[in-house]
């Protein structure tokens, strides 16, 4: 019986081993504690769409004021039941990844402490909160640029003016200088991490970042697509193409209307745009437009077509029109 308890209790020590046993020192790839704070903003961005959804029907711009604080609030609640309870994100959670505590003396693999993880969240939400909450602190400061203020107060708000600008671009300096050591070393890509002694390492062992073939290719395949199409569409001339398709389906039908019309029938409205042409001018054809459309549209392509008839359009000139009053 003794043996049997005792092969038992090594059996559940060897069961729950993987979890605990993975070497803290094995590397994480850059590219997955990359992908796993992406997958955290998308989640933040999606909680507080479905959030800001709950309000659609409500007076517009009801969450504005107090956009920052929510924001503020939605992401430590995120962290309350995600970083708080087992010292990993939902974006490392999806890749196998967790925190480490790099100041714990021991070889083993340790999770963030209480402090370490309340640090943690505050210096992830407390300075973007302080970035968009920055100019309505100056305001409530009396910071602000308007009214007359005292020679001793004037040099104090722009001291404290100063010294806000000088914090703010030291951080952003110190954000730039950490993420090109993780880029160097692959450790801590984010300078809050390095601050409070947090570092990314596999929950489970001999974890493969395994991508199959299928969807790289059609990955591939599509970002090629995109970006043909982003290359032939500019090169491709619309509203001559248009013009031309127009000209070719209905140019049997237009050529008898107008010819129903006779006289200023055509001139009641501009080729372009549709209304009552100001200031028209022709370029050639029996249509009219209006200046501003047909020397924009001229400016822009140099081998510009009425977009009415397909033909070729010279020089704009002027049309005179004679307007009868009826009594």
């Amino acid at each position: 019986m003794g043996l049997k308890s005792d092969n038992s209790q090594k059996r559940t020590a060897g069961s729950s081993g993987p979890e605990t046993d993975v070497d803290p020192q094995t590397p994480v790839l850059r590219i997955s504690q990359l992908d796993a704070l992406e997958l955290d903003s998308a989640l933040e961005q999606l909680l507080w769409t479905q959030f800001s959804q709950c309000f659609q029907n409500c007076r517009p711009g009801l969450l504005t004021p107090l956009e920052p604080e929510l924001r503020a609030l939605l992401q430590l609640f995120l962290w309350r039941f995600t970083l708080y309870s087992s010292s990993t994100t939902v974006g490392q959670s999806l890749l196998s990844l967790r925190y480490h505590n790099i100041l714990s003396s021991s070889p083993r693999y340790r999770p963030l402490s209480r402090r370490q993880k309340l640090s943690l969240a505050l210096l992830t939400a407390g300075p973007q909160w302080l970035k968009e909450r920055s100019h309505s602190l100056l305001l409530c400061l009396g910071l602000n640029a308007g009214g007359a203020v005292s020679e001793s107060g004037g040099l104090l708000q722009q001291g404290l003016r100063n010294c806000m600008t000088l914090v703010s671009s030291v951080a952003q300096l110190a954000s730039l200088i950490n993420f090109l050591v993780f880029l160097r070393k692959g450790r801590h890509p984010v300078l809050a991490e390095r601050i409070v002694g947090a570092r990314a390492v596999f929950s489970k062992p001999n974890v493969v970042r395994d991508i199959t073939y299928q969807y790289m290719n059609r990955e591939l395949l599509w970002h090629g697509f995109a970006e043909f199409l982003i290359f032939l569409v500019p090169l491709i001339n619309t509203r001559k193409l248009k013009a031309t398709v127009s000209s070719i389906v209905f140019g049997g039908q237009s050529s008898k209307g107008e010819g129903a019309t006779e006289g200023q029938g055509v001139l009641k409205e501009c080729g372009l745009c549709g209304e009552w042409p100001t200031m028209p001018h022709t370029v050639g054809c029996q249509h009219v437009f209006c200046y501003y459309c047909i020397k924009s549209h001229s400016i822009a392509d140099a081998y510009l077509t009425c977009p009415k008839c397909g033909a070729e359009a010279g020089q704009p000139e002027l049309v005179k029109m004679e307007v009868e009053i009826g009594r």
